[in-house]
């Protein structure tokens, strides 16, 4: 076969850097468009924060004043390679890769950095409080080092993870120090500040608490009993069990229990640090007069702008590496800033549709949800499901009802008798609010709860109601009787 050259024509689909830019602007969460936009002040000369801004007024606007944020001076800008609007509802992620959501390490890491200063160790971080104390205790330089490396076996919950032999191996002595030594001092420290911190397991964290009671309360021995014996059917509800083998009543074993509630079975919590994980909103939602009226969150919108100073110097007819320099990055400064309009705009006209199906839920709550799926929204803003899908993911809305994702708002439906539909977010809350009102002695079956939703019109199945119970969180009736 003799080799040769073939021209041919034909079609292929193609995304410029602009629309990338723009499609993975929408799908980036408030705190990672933080990031974005201060990385494009840092690495952009033509970028500027414009100073003064009112955000007073600006958390008055609405969908159709939300343009108004991003205004350049047009007498500056050539407009010719940048379209009116920058569409960003497509399929492209189903067919080409878009490059992975970017994080700035810089930020992590200076937010940890602050973390770390601010915070108090002898009184956040559980091994310092421990290793506080230690130093204050008369240890020998042998138990010191035993104890240290118990207190480094601690978890946040304030359990000893190792074993005395795995203790021994850490600590790498010679000769190895013997168990019965390592115990005693594990002993000690269980006593130091928060009472059971060290402990092995659940019973030894409680009977460690209980030696602290004093022994002439008359339910102390009983308590004692309770927890090295019946633990384990305490834990399964199994009290009939438990007042047959300690051969008392209910009364006794309901004040046995209370004493037991009073122990606190993760000791180490309260000295553990917490990372919080914060929720900025993308969107605000308040009520004027008999509507509902959105805003965007100006925390995560700075009014960007073209640096004036720097367009000036651009020359058309000039080809140096300076003009052309400064020219690249005004193009890339307008894109951004259009890019940011184009996200704005999408988010509030998604969440408008949204509000405007959702009414019921701002006035009453999830009993009211309505169900809702994507494919809906989308028709109605006349876009593709998968924009719809981006625009939701992570992105918070702030309500008078608090701080939701706005994927909260779909859900899927359950008819009902009169041919209606009734949201599953609707009987999630139906179900939690039967629960917290059932007697704790005789909670309800699954089946209970099922006729109950019946006599409201809602047809559920025994196995649905499970589902959802679980998705809740709420164990089965067999392990929520109480006896207090």
């Amino acid at each position: 076969m003799k080799p040769s050259l073939q021209l041919r024509i034909g079609q292929s689909l193609s995304m410029t850097p602009q629309l990338q830019q723009a499609i993975r602007l929408l799908q980036l969460s408030s705190l990672e468009l933080q990031s974005e936009i201060q990385e494009a002040l840092e690495t952009n000369p033509l970028l500027e924060v414009e100073e003064e801004v009112d955000y007073t007024q600006q958390q008055d606007t609405i969908e159709s004043d939300s343009q108004a944020d991003f205004q350049t001076d047009s007498s500056q800008l050539e407009h010719r390679d940048i379209p009116e609007e920058l569409t960003t509802d497509s399929q492209w992620e189903d067919t080409f890769d878009l490059p992975m959501t970017k994080t700035t390490p810089s930020l992590q890491s200076t937010t940890d950095l602050t973390l770390a200063d601010n915070a108090d160790p002898q009184q956040n971080s559980l091994q310092a409080h421990l290793l506080w104390q230690m130093r204050l205790t008369p240890f020998s330089a042998l138990e010191q080092a035993i104890a240290t490396a118990i207190i480094d076996a601690i978890d946040d919950n304030g359990y000893c993870q190792s074993s005395l032999s795995e203790i021994q191996q850490a600590l790498s002595l010679t000769p190895a120090p013997p168990l019965e030594e390592i115990e005693a001092v594990l002993h000690r420290l269980q006593h130091f500040d928060p009472i059971g911190v060290g402990a092995r397991n659940l019973q030894e964290c409680l009977l460690i608490q209980l030696q602290q009671y004093p022994t002439t309360e008359a339910y102390t021995p009983l308590v004692t009993q309770l927890v090295t014996e019946y633990l384990d059917h305490l834990a399964k509800r199994d009290y009939q069990t438990i007042q047959r083998g300690m051969q008392i009543n209910e009364a006794q074993l309901t004040e046995l229990v209370k004493t037991i509630q009073c122990l606190n079975p993760r000791p180490g919590r309260q000295q553990a640090i917490e990372q919080s994980q914060y929720i900025v909103p993308d969107v605000y939602v308040r009520k004027v007069g008999q509507h509902w009226r959105l805003s965007l969150n100006p925390d995560n919108n700075p009014n960007l702008q073209v640096a004036d100073h720097y367009a000036q110097l651009i020359k058309r007819a000039d080809n140096s590496s300076d003009n052309i320099y400064l020219k690249n990055h005004l193009q890339e400064a307008r894109w951004f800033l259009k890019s940011l309009q184009s996200r704005n705009e999408t988010l509030l006209k998604v969440t408008q549709a949204i509000i405007d199906h959702q009414q019921d839920f701002l006035e009453h709550g999830d009993v009211a949800m309505r169900p809702l799926i994507l494919n809906a929204i989308a028709e109605e803003v006349d876009m593709h499901e998968s924009t719809i899908s981006r625009v939701t993911t992570r992105k918070y809305l702030h309500t008078p009802r608090g701080i939701y994702e706005l994927k909260h708002f779909f859900s899927s439906h359950v008819q009902t008798d009169s041919g209606g539909e009734c949201a599953a977010t609707a009987i999630h809350a139906i179900i939690k609010a039967i629960v917290q009102e059932e007697n704790p002695r005789k909670p309800l079956s699954d089946n209970k709860i099922a006729q109950l939703l019946g006599e409201k019109g809602i047809k559920v199945a025994r196995r649905t109601i499970a589902k959802y119970r679980e998705a809740l969180a709420i164990p089965p009736s067999n392990e929520r009787k109480r006896l207090v």
